[in-house]
C-alpha cells in the first residue's frame, strides 16, 4: 500500500473493528503506513482501576525543530443494527464515489489523509524543516481515561514538546471549508434525586410524593437561561436527559424520582462556576415549593455529578489559526468560519499542551448506519492538509 493514496490508507483503517476499547488491529494499520515514511512508532498501553485497558500510539518524523502534532482516535462507536447498513460496516465498500463502514468519517478519514499528506509533502520537500508527530488513541468514544490525557502526559515526559496541534475530527457541517474549530464548549452531567415518602394514592396527606419537587427543580434549571452567549461562544445550553420514578403501579405515590441533565456551557462559566450555579438554583426552587402537603418543609435532594467535567476553551493562536485558513481557502476557494460549536473532543486535552484547532471531514454521518466518505473529499482534504503542512513550516 502507498501511503500517498488517502483511499487505500481510509479502507485499511474501516477494515479494522476497533470499537472502543478495542484496538481491532487499526492501530497496527496506522503502523505499517507511517513506518515506511521514517516515523519512529510507540505503541503504549495505560490502565486504570474500574476502566478498560486502552492501547495508544505515538510517532514521531524529525528530531528538531518546529513541532506539529496531528491528533486524533481509531477507536470507533458500535454499529449498531447491522441490518440496517446497505453494506457490512468494516468492509469498506466503495459505491458511487464514496466509501463506506464504520468510522468512514469519525476519524478514520482525518487519520488516512494526514498520513497520506504528509507522504506527499515527503516525496515533493523531503523531511521537513522540524518534527510531525501522530498521537493518536482508542479511548476518545469511550470514557477518555486511559487514551489523550494519559497519552500527552507520558510523552511529555519523555520531552516531547509541541508548538501546535490539529485534530482531524468532522468539522466541516455541510462542505469541505466550512468551518474550522478553534475552540470547545465546556461539558458537566449530573442526576438529581428528589426524596420523598412513598404512599397509597388514595391517602396523600400520609405520603410525600418525589414527582412535584423533581418538576419544579428541573424547572429551575431551565429557567431563565444561563447567560446570552459571548464574543466567541453561543448562548450556555442545559438539557434534561431523562426524568424517571420507576413506579410501575398507578395507585402508589412515588417516593424517589431522579432527572439527568447536560450542560454546554461557554467562556463565561468555568466547570466550578456552572456547578455552583446548579447547586444555588436548586437549594432556591426546594425551599420556594409549596407542593408539599406532609410536612411543608423544603424538598430534599442529593446531586450526583456524572464522570468529569470539560473545561470550556478557545485557541487565540493567529499564526495556527490563520495558516489553517489560508490553507483551506488555496485548496477549496471557501474561507471557513471560525467555530466553537459542537460537542467536546479530545483537543480539551491537548490545549494544556500547546495551540490546538480541528479540522476535518463533513461530519453528516458520523455514528450513523451507514456511515460514508466522498472520495473527492478525502483527496481535498489531502490537499488542504499537504497544504497547511507546508505552509506552516515555511
Amino acid at each position: 500500500m502507498t501511503s500517498a493514496n488517502p483511499l487505500e490508507n481510509l479502507s485499511a483503517l474501516i477494515r479494522c473493528p476497533s470499537v472502543t476499547p478495542d484496538e481491532g488491529g487499526a492501530l497496527t494499520a496506522l503502523q505499517a503506513q507511517l513506518e515506511p515514511l521514517g516515523f519512529a512508532v510507540d505503541r503504549v498501553f495505560f490502565s486504570e482501576d474500574g476502566t478498560p485497558d486502552i492501547e495508544n500510539l505515538y510517532a514521531r518524523l524529525g528530531s528538531d525543530g518546529p513541532h506539529l502534532m496531528f491528533a486524533g482516535h481509531t477507536d470507533v462507536v458500535p454499529p449498531g443494527d447491522s441490518d440496517k447498513w446497505l453494506h457490512p460496516p468494516y468492509s469498506a465498500h466503495v459505491l458511487d464515489g464514496k466509501i463506506h463502514g464504520r468510522g468512514a468519517v469519525d476519524m478514520k478519514g482525518g487519520i488516512a489523509c494526514f498520513t497520506a499528506a504528509v507522504a506527499r509533502f515527503i516525496k515533493k520537500h523531503g523531511q521537513p524543516r522540524g518534527q510531525i508527530s501522530f498521537l493518536i488513541t482508542g479511548d476518545e468514544e469511550g470514557p477518555a481515561i486511559n487514551g489523550t490525557a494519559k497519552l500527552l502526559e507520558w510523552a511529555r515526559k519523555r520531552g516531547e514538546h509541541w508548538d501546535a496541534a490539529l485534530v482531524g475530527e468532522p468539522t466541516n457541517p455541510e462542505t469541505l471549508g466550512d468551518m474550522i474549530k478553534i475552540g470547545r464548549r465546556g461539558s458537566v452531567s449530573a442526576r438529581v434525586t428528589i426524596h420523598g415518602v412513598q404512599g397509597h394514592a388514595a391517602y396523600p396527606h400520609l405520603a410525600d410524593n418525589a414527582v412535584p419537587g423533581a418538576l419544579m427543580l428541573a424547572d429551575s434549571l431551565l429557567y431563565p437561561q444561563l447567560d446570552r452567549g459571548t464574543e466567541r461562544f453561543q448562548p450556555s445550553n442545559l438539557e434534561i436527559t431523562s426524568m424517571d420514578v420507576g413506579n410501575p403501579a398507578t395507585n402508589v405515590v412515588p417516593g424517589r424520582a431522579t432527572f439527568d441533565f447536560n450542560i454546554r456551557f461557554n467562556d463565561k462559566w468555568s466547570p466550578e462556576a456552572i456547578m455552583a450555579e446548579v447547586h444555588n438554583r436548586l437549594d432556591r426552587a426546594a425551599r420556594r415549593t409549596k407542593l408539599r402537603s406532609r410536612n411543608k418543609q423544603p424538598v430534599e435532594f442529593t446531586v450526583d455529578w456524572r464522570d468529569r467535567p470539560s473545561p470550556v476553551f478557545s485557541t487565540h493562536d493567529d499564526r495556527l489559526i490563520g495558516t489553517l485558513a489560508g490553507s483551506v481557502e488555496k485548496i477549496t476557494g471557501r474561507k471557513p468560519e471560525l467555530s466553537t460549536s459542537g460537542g467536546t473532543s479530545d483537543a480539551r486535552f491537548i490545549k494544556d499542551y500547546c495551540p490546538v484547532v480541528e479540522f476535518g471531514l463533513v461530519g453528516k454521518t458520523m455514528h450513523m448506519a451507514n456511515e460514508y466518505a466522498a472520495i473527492d473529499d478525502l483527496e481535498t482534504l489531502t490537499q488542504i492538509y499537504q497544504q497547511f503542512i507546508s505552509d506552516w513550516f515555511a
